[in-house]
């Protein structure tokens, strides 16, 4: 055992402490041998008492010493030891845990008190039970007992070691992003789409939002201090800036789309025209806004048509049809074609050329990806979800071709257990080259004529269809007006390549999306394993209800009129019940804006 430096002997061992001669004042050495045996003390036996004496204050010292030790060092933490005010030094950590325990049970009042929170301009309240606001007793009492001490510190030292608190960061970023409301904005992601051959930047913008690491870490001191928080908004930037956009238009969109390549096989030669290659090529940002272009091999090949279809045979995948109110498998079949993977990086290599575009690839067996052996056990059997939703105009209207051709996309998608459906990812870019058409569209707060206009409606229909299948949402976003022919809040807007609707099959069982339509509406399906008994929606009332406005826009081709509608704040609850017992129950909430009443037509004297 150490102590003050110095190592107290042990039975086994021999004393290491030096005990150096001493002197004392007005004593000389005495270099006789032997003392009288009787009469007054001499010197020599004045200075051999003064040694015994020595000797008795350093055994005295060594014993002290064990003792002093001892009582250092009891317990697994460090004496002088306190967390929250409560003493843990000494104890055990089973002893410190109670202690600990005591302590927190009479704080609780204080501690399970709301936390009063200021997210830019807007307050609000957090309940620390809402967000999973806790102290870690096992973890701070290892904390204290593993901190270091010195050794004095462990006889007349205090120190105060602060307690391991955690929280659930998912539901604290929700509830931050709830008193945030309206201040925050979405990050606009960078893009390149092609306009037929002409690439055009989607320059991107930054999100006005929380700073999550730094809330967290607010919100931890200020529940223990017992003080209010304040939580500021910052801007989050794509990770590829405008001049990342820009550079990839000069250095490889532009080029890419100047002259044909020439694909070489051993079936044949086809020439990629540069329509083609601009309907292949693609520029996608991930979660962080990072742009990477890719070449999409399934769009190429849909480019080129009948050229690469002379050369390879396609393969099929195995696939599934309502008939009769059940699903039947359609067989698939192997093909033969140009490895997509190699194709797709040998061509991203010559398109920034402005010669040697050439790119030669041999045709392999191409199994499909999804056999029917696969498909018999994803257990898609019946249908668990239905939803439809009415259109006006007829089949005729623009806005009509473009929900129906939006359904025949989607329509026999198979999501397996675990995946996620980008309705984005899986159409791709709606133009015009892909069968949609001009129709009105919100941009800017007014309805204005858009390509693919209308496919909101297909994307509200598929997102209930999901949502009353009870699989997972991803995302989502509702309309910034009130449309009466959709359901409030649990609806969805969609627009190419910023807004997307994804959801994830969260089930065991694959998942069929089946699509049909009259001249007047649309349905989406859901097929697979019933896995609930009923799952359904709970309104709250409205509140915040505001008034339009209206506005006189200048007439011509490109004015939508619009009657207008209040604009209203609204929670919507998915209840979702199995074994006759709520098994989950999720909140839904959207504020709309007032719609103005757009007139066309110059505003009245």
């Amino acid at each position: 055992m150490t102590l003050y430096g110095e190592k107290v002997p042990s039975a086994d061992d021999r004393p290491t402490v030096k005990v150096t001669a001493v002197s004392w004042p007005d004593v000389e050495p005495d270099p006789v041998a032997a003392p009288p045996a009787r009469g007054p003390a001499t010197p020599g036996r004045f200075r051999r008492g003064r040694l015994l004496l020595a000797g008795g204050i350093v055994a005295a010292v060594l014993a002290a010493g064990t003792g002093l030790g001892a009582y250092a060092y009891a317990g697994d933490v460090p004496r002088g030891t306190t967390v929250l005010g409560a003493e843990l030094g000494g104890r055990s950590r089973a002893e410190a845990a109670r202690a600990l325990h005591d302590e927190l049970a009479r704080r609780a009042a204080a501690l399970n008190a709301p936390i009063p929170v200021t997210v830019g301009e807007k307050r609000a309240e957090l309940k620390p039970g809402d967000i999973g606001l806790a102290i870690d007793v096992d973890a701070t009492v290892a904390a204290a007992a593993e901190a270091e001490a010195h050794p004095v510190s462990r006889l007349v030292g205090s120190r105060t070691v602060e307690p391991v608190v955690t929280v659930d960061g998912t539901r604290l970023a929700a509830a931050l992003r709830t008193a945030m409301g309206d201040q925050g904005r979405e990050m606009t992601m960078p893009a390149i789409i092609f306009t037929g051959t002409t690439p055009k930047p989607v320059y991107p913008k930054p999100a006005l939002t929380v700073d999550t690491d730094g809330a967290v870490q607010a919100v931890k001191a200020g529940w223990l201090a017992g003080g209010p928080v304040t939580v500021p908004l910052v801007e989050k930037w794509p990770a590829s800036s405008r001049e990342d956009v820009d550079r990839l238009i000069a250095e490889l969109a532009r080029p890419a789309v100047a002259a044909p390549v020439t694909l070489t096989t051993d079936g044949g030669k086809v020439t990629i025209p540069p329509a083609a290659i601009a309907r292949g090529l693609r520029f996608s940002a991930d979660d962080a806004g990072r742009l990477t272009p890719r070449v999409d091999v399934k769009r190429l090949r849909a480019a080129l048509g009948d050229g690469l279809a002379k050369l390879e045979v396609a393969p099929k995948d195995a696939g599934l049809t309502i008939s009769g109110g059940k699903p039947k498998v359609v067989p698939g079949r192997a093909g033969r074609q140009v490895d997509a993977a190699a194709l797709g990086r040998d061509l991203l290599a010559v398109l920034p050329r402005t010669d040697g575009r050439t790119v030669t690839a041999a045709l392999k067996p191409a199994e499909p990806e999804l056999t029917e052996a696969k498909l018999a056990e994803l257990g898609i059997k019946e249908r668990v979800s239905t939803f439809t939703t009415r259109f006006p105009g007829g089949l005729s209207s623009p806005r009509s071709q473009n929900i129906v051709q939006a359904a025949k996309d989607v329509d026999g998608a198979i999501v397996r257990p675990g995946e996620t459906f980008s309705l984005n990812g899986h159409t791709g870019e709606r133009g015009y080259d892909q069968g949609y058409k001009d129709a009105p569209t919100i941009v800017g707060g007014k309805l204005v004529p858009g390509v693919g206009g209308g496919v909101s409606q297909f994307t509200t229909t598929l997102f209930n269809a999901s949502y009353y299948a009870g699989l997972e949402d991803v995302e989502h976003k509702p309309h910034s007006f009130y449309f009466s022919r959709y359901p409030a809040v649990i609806e969805s807007t969609i627009y190419w390549p910023q807004l997307d609707f994804k959801f994830r099959n969260n089930t065991p069982y694959g998942v069929l999306i089946d699509t049909s339509y009259t001249s007047s509406t649309i349905t989406v399906s859901m097929w697979s394993t019933k896995i609930y008994d009923s799952v359904k929606t709970e309104y709250g009332p409205r509140r915040n209800i505001t008034q339009p406005k209206t506005v006189y826009l200048d007439p011509g081709p490109d004015c939508i009129s619009a009657t207008g509608s209040v604009g209203f704040a609204q929670d919507a609850f998915r209840v979702i019940k199995k074994d006759g017992k709520v098994v989950k129950r999720e909140k839904f909430s959207w504020r709309y804006d007032p719609e103005p009443r757009f007139i066309c037509a110059k505003p009245p004297a």
